[in-house]
């Protein structure tokens, strides 16, 4: 039987594209090797050049394939969600997960799906019961991940679930994880270089 390993984010092994203007997120790619094993990576230098030429582009799933889908509650009109940060360093969020604790990830555009430490995630009452395993593989080598669905994920008054995330634990994220655009998608992402300044609204319909 094949093993599906999954990309949370290459970033996680290759470094965090951190959110300046004129950023471009990577695509992500499939590919499967001569032993029949599934691999997903962020980045066409991510796939093992052998495999590249039969390598898929593709969009990350980052809502649980079942009869839950993400919603997004919008936010008030007129009201924005506002982030500071000091321009030229990393953006960081507080993000509350399933209405209870909170955790502080940073803002990655870079990043397909939101990635938060396991042990973050324990301590918040997260489950890993019906977890799914997998793995990442960047430039710079593989790593062992799960991959959770949770509740709901809040950063003020925007409000995204249920979200399938990656719990792991790269070792080199500040702070809890990475806030990607599973996430980041359902609103208008505003950026203030200059003021330092990061701010969510509704999308407009």
């Amino acid at each position: 039987m094949s093993t599906i390993t999954m990309l949370a984010t290459a970033c996680a092994l290759a470094g965090a594209v951190l959110l300046v203007p004129g950023s471009v997120s990577a695509q992500t790619y499939r590919w499967t090797d001569d032993r029949g094993n599934t691999f997903y990576g962020q980045g066409l230098d991510s796939v093992p050049a052998r495999y590249r030429r039969e390598a898929v582009p593709l969009i990350f799933p980052s809502t649980p394939p079942a009869e839950a889908a993400v919603t997004s509650e919008a936010i008030p009109k007129g009201e924005l969600v506002r982030i500071p940060f000091k321009p030229g360093q990393r953006i960081m969020v507080d993000a509350r997960v399933n209405g209870s604790g909170s955790v502080r990830l940073v803002l990655d555009t870079g990043a397909d799906v939101t990635t938060i430490n396991p042990k973050a995630l324990s301590s918040l009452g997260v489950s890993f019961r019906d977890a799914l395993r997998g793995g990442i593989r960047g430039v710079t080598g593989t790593a062992d991940v799960l991959a959770v669905t949770i509740e709901t994920l809040e950063i003020g008054a925007a409000k995204v679930g249920p979200l399938r995330i990656v719990s792991h634990d790269s070792g080199s994220f500040a702070g809890d994880g990475l806030l990607g655009r599973d996430f980041l998608d359902h609103f208008q992402v505003s950026i203030d270089n200059a003021a330092g300044l990061v701010t969510l609204s509704s999308k407009s319909k």
